[in-house]
């Protein structure tokens, strides 16, 4: 991994950063690099209520926004930034506006490297509207003052379409961290994180892969 002397991470849901790049996040804040997560939603309309529930669709928005503090606190991320966008309606915000601020947030972090969904391969529409957002607000900018783009793609087409990911990143070194940020979304990952655990204590090789190994497309302006 290179140095980077800021990171800024956007997803549109809680849980967002915790299964594909939470390694990545911890291998970065370890080494004294500053990450800010800027998260839309709080994922309000998220169908898990916890197992058995102890949510309702009405305190579930509150529930969500401390499983990401607490995601965040294991992550070692000081910046978290919740913008108050509608879960599932990411979509339907206009491009410009929502470009313009994450563009603002850009001009104000001044990130080295921005992590956030590869638009049109994240299969989520709120997935796909914000890693659009991000893309256009980076493109705006003067192409000798763009941070670097790494994108997080998992659609069955992504590698047909838009080739092998070229950046791998090991995170076997914080993968505890990783299991207890993904863990930190209780309601939405109780029984799969002791599926995981179960299996990674029988050294499954597709759940290792997935627990070690983060990769990432570079996007190409």
């Amino acid at each position: 991994m290179e140095k980077e002397r800021h990171v800024l991470v956007v997803f549109p849901h809680p849980d967002d950063e915790a299964f594909g790049v939470s390694g990545t996040i911890a291998s970065y804040t370890k080494s004294g690099i500053p990450v800010t997560y800027a998260c839309l939603t709080l994922g309000e309309m998220g169908r898990n209520m916890g197992n058995p529930p102890f949510a309702t669709r009405e305190t579930l928005p509150q529930i969500r926004k401390k499983e990401l503090q607490d995601a965040a606190d294991v992550l070692g991320i000081t910046d978290l930034r919740m913008l108050g966008y509608r879960d599932k309606t990411v979509e339907f915000e206009d491009e410009a506006v929502l470009a313009a601020h994450m563009g603002s947030i850009i001009e104000e972090v001044k990130p080295s490297l921005i992590i956030t969904f590869y638009p049109g391969y994240a299969v989520h529409p709120d997935h796909d509207a914000t890693g659009a957002a991000v893309i256009k607000a980076v493109k705006d900018m003067p192409e000798n003052e763009r941070p670097k783009v790494h994108c997080v793609a998992f659609s069955n087409n992504c590698e047909e379409e838009i080739g092998q990911a070229d950046i791998v990143n090991n995170v076997s070194d914080v993968a505890d961290l990783k299991l207890a940020a993904i863990k930190a979304h209780v309601s939405q990952t109780q029984l799969m994180a002791a599926e995981m655990e179960e299996q990674l204590k029988n050294q499954d090789p597709a759940v290792m892969a997935r627990i070690h190994n983060e990769r990432f497309w570079t996007y190409k302006f």
